[in-house]
């Protein structure tokens, strides 16, 4: 059995063979679908709770299959990846940042959260990455990379350094700060679980990734912690984190509100699964499932660095039925399916094995890398939410006066014509500040429809003019957050 525990020949080269890398790139690619199935009825339907042990989850027959059938959507943080993987398998490493933004941006498919600002930023022109910066997208600190950069493990066995720098710059299409660091852990784990048999080494190398003055970092070291303190009681565990860390500060919808899509907080669920599974594949994913909130990626992240530890054919077989009837299907806005998805990320990882000072020959030399922390990043930096209000149609909210640094306006815009674009002049203080584009169509717009975090601590006054309003055509704007210092 390929990894070792403890850590050997850091910075020094291991061998493995052709068979056992692949056994475990096909075992990452299949826990995450696995886990991503198991958990999508349950997503975002326990928000700040955990689901209740006497509410079974789920794993009938033919369960993949059907989703691919009726519900291609669910795996979403699946074919993010494969846009990605695509982009890297045609044109290289160093393929330039933009082709991955605009193959991400004019993709078929719907965006949420910051994968949806990023869209709508590039469409208008704001690239990468500046399309992440959380000052353009207040979505900065969501789960979006996180539950993408699967791909950027998979191709870089035993090189996490390699992943981060692959991260930074795919990572800031879409997140900066917490945000990107849990796409960056996520994918030193699945680089960390080609090498190692222990869950919690593959954790905590992973986590040497990340900078030690970060909220993420202290979140994860909590979580190793708090179960190193109570290893058999997971719910206490669950409890502590999120007396500490579920206040949502970033994603306007989740302020104030149950919901938190908040990539620390996600990351913990998904270590606290890793953990407490203690490599067995079933409870992993229930763990990692039932501590809620974003409770199909958490599995699916879970799964798969699990399923690249153990591979591909130590994934139990109860699992690995359902998943064998929908290898050869192509996920949704794609013509890639997973038997692609393994081969693509194969030839991937050969050719980083040697860009990185490895050897590709009968068997296959890997020079490890020892994990070095990213650069600090802080998104929201000196300001907090302070206060969160209903609005009103546009037509009716007239001048909204608050007190602070900052202001969040959501809205959501109505036509029957879906190529409309309102053009909406928002004015701070007397002054007009920007003029937005606000899509009817919500495959290009964002949920925002305009946001501030720097103005001066202080009384201001927000107007939004709507410049070209059409007959049968509606602004709601829904939901106002106001940010003061912190």
């Amino acid at each position: 059995m390929l990894a070792f525990l403890p850590l050997i020949g850091m910075g020094k080269s291991i061998t493995i063979t052709k068979e056992q890398l692949l056994d475990k790139i096909k075992g990452g690619w299949a826990g995450q679908t696995i886990g991503c199935t198991y958990g999508g009825p349950t997503e975002f339907r326990y928000r700040g709770r955990i689901i209740p042990d006497e509410e079974q989850i789920k794993w009938p027959d033919g369960y993949i299959k059907w989703y691919f059938d009726n519900g291609p959507g669910l795996y979403d943080d699946i074919y993010m990846d494969l846009t990605f993987l695509e982009v890297l398998h045609r044109s290289g490493f160093e393929t330039p940042v933009d082709s991955f933004a605009l193959a991400f941006a004019h993709a078929g498919y719907m965006l949420w959260h910051a994968n949806q600002a990023a869209r709508y930023n590039i469409l208008n022109g704001v690239m990468p990455p500046q399309s992440g910066h959380w000052k353009n997208n207040p979505h900065a600190d969501d789960i979006d990379y996180q539950i993408e950069a699967d791909y950027a493990g998979l191709i870089h066995p035993g090189l996490p350094n390699a992943v981060s720098a692959l991260s930074d710059k795919i990572g800031h299409i879409m997140n900066y700060g917490d945000g990107w660091y849990g796409g960056v852990f996520v994918g030193a784990m699945y680089s960390q679980a080609f090498i190692y048999n222990d869950i919690k080494t593959i954790v905590t190398e992973a986590l040497k990734t990340i900078p030690r003055k970060s909220n993420f970092y202290s979140c994860i070291s909590d979580i190793i912690k708090w179960h190193e303190a109570y290893p058999n009681d997971w719910k206490r565990t669950w409890q502590l984190c999120q007396d500490k860390y579920a206040d949502e500060k970033g994603c306007p919808e989740g302020v104030k509100n149950p919901l938190d899509i908040d990539a620390s907080l996600n990351a913990a669920y998904i270590v606290i699964g890793l953990l407490y599974g203690e490599g067995d594949f079933d409870r992993t994913l229930e763990i990692s499932t039932r501590c809620g909130q974003d409770s199909d990626c958490n599995p699916s992240s879970a799964g798969g660095v699990l399923g690249c530890m153990i591979g591909y054919n130590k994934i139990p077989q109860k699992w690995m039925a359902n998943l064998h009837e929908a290898e050869h299907l192509n996920f949704a806005y794609t013509t890639m399916s997973l038997n692609d998805a393994y081969q693509y990320s194969y030839d991937l990882a050969l050719k980083a094995i040697e860009k990185h000072g490895g050897k590709v020959a009968d068997n296959l030399s890997i020079r490890l890398q020892k994990p070095k922390a990213v650069r600090l990043e802080q998104s929201f930096k000196g300001i907090k939410p302070t206060e969160v209000r209903d609005g009103n149609d546009i037509t009716k909210l007239g001048a909204v006066a608050f007190q602070g640094k900052g202001i969040v306006v959501r809205a959501a815009v109505k036509s029957g014509n879906n190529d409309y674009v309102a053009q909406v002049e928002a004015v701070i203080d007397g002054k007009p500040v920007r003029t937005v584009k606000a899509p009817a169509s919500y495959r290009h717009r964002t949920d925002e429809l305009f946001w501030i975090y720097d103005l001066p601590e202080g009384s201001h006054t927000l107007q939004l003019r709507w410049l070209n309003p059409e007959t049968d055509c509606s602004i709601n704007c829904h939901r106002i957050v106001i940010y003061g210092a912190e």
